[in-house]
Parts: C-alpha cells; sequence; structure tokens
C-alpha cells in the first residue's frame, strides 16, 4: 500500500468538501439522529464554509490518496485560525478522518505524524485538540500518541450539544 499526502489548495474546493461529508457521515450517523446529521453536513461543509477554510492561510488540510482514490484527511489550524485556544505557540489539529474501509491501516497515524512534523518545523511547544468523549476509538489513538485531556468544550450537533474532551501533547 502507497498512501500519499497531498496538501489542499483552492482548486480542490469539492474533492474536500465531499471527503469531510463522506468521513463525518460514516463516522457519526449512527449515533445521531437523521436530521441533525442532515443539519450538520449542510452547514459545516457547505462551499462557502468549506472555501473559507481552505483559503485561510493558517489552515491546512492534507488529502491521503491510494492510488487515485482518496481515503481521508487533515485538516491543521495556525494561530488565529485555531477553534478555541487561538494560541500562536500551538497548532491545533481539527480533524483527522479516514473512510471506513481504509481505517485500522494506519492512515490516521500517517496524518498524526504530518501534523507533528509541522508543528516542529514551526517549533510549537504543543499541539492540541478537541475529540467527542463518546469517540473512544479516536481517544484512545490520542493517549497512545502521548496527548493527556486538559479540559472539555462543546460542540452542537444540530440539536444535540455534545462534550468534546481537548487534549494536548507538548513536544
Amino acid at each position: 500500500m502507497s498512501i500519499q499526502l497531498i496538501q489542499a489548495t483552492i482548486n480542490d474546493l469539492e474533492t474536500v468538501r465531499q471527503i469531510g461529508i463522506d468521513t463525518f457521515y460514516e463516522s457519526f450517523a449512527s449515533v445521531n439522529t437523521e436530521e441533525n446529521m442532515a443539519n450538520y453536513l449542510k452547514t459545516g461543509f457547505s462551499l462557502d464554509k468549506v472555501a473559507s477554510e481552505l483559503g485561510n492561510p493558517h489552515s491546512e488540510f492534507h488529502l491521503a490518496y491510494e492510488g487515485d482514490k482518496l481515503i481521508g484527511y487533515l485538516k491543521i489550524n495556525h494561530g488565529a485560525a485555531q477553534s478555541e485556544l487561538k494560541d500562536d505557540t500551538a497548532l491545533e489539529i481539527e480533524r483527522i478522518y479516514v473512510l471506513q474501509a481504509w481505517q485500522g491501516q494506519k492512515i490516521g497515524q500517517l496524518f498524526y505524524d504530518k501534523a507533528i512534523e509541522i508543528a516542529r518545523a514551526h517549533a510549537y511547544t504543543y499541539v492540541w485538540l478537541g475529540v467527542w468523549e463518546e469517540n473512544e476509538k479516536a481517544i484512545g489513538f490520542y493517549k497512545r500518541n502521548g496527548f493527556v485531556e486538559f479540559d472539555k468544550h462543546l460542540f452542537t450537533l444540530g440539536t444535540d450539544i455534545q462534550t468534546d474532551i481537548m487534549m494536548r501533547k507538548e513536544l
């Protein structure tokens, strides 16, 4: 298996939008209402929102391809683009999503390693993220990679208010 990571540009707008919708739906449709999922996918992955994110010089999307098949993506944020802390000494990993058919094949680890490489290149002191408290698989992944819990925040999905665990790793 040869996986290639490519940094997305605004020219990848529809590609980024579609992989975002596909991976989020696969990950969370079974544990959320159809209405809440539809609402979130419509707003969270609207063309305008994704274009704004892709056009932000402080955000980066990295796409994973196996051959010509797009299988997942990473979104990281620097400085003011961060969703919560907005810390110039830190990098936020906002999303690591991999299509279910490729989960368990170390694609998430490739994305994680890429994020750490970027954080170290910028001489950041730590990396942080938020992860849904019920996503035990992801929490375990981050703990195995040295992250520790430091806070919580709320995430709204449609009409459902969910709790994210905030985790960080010192570099």
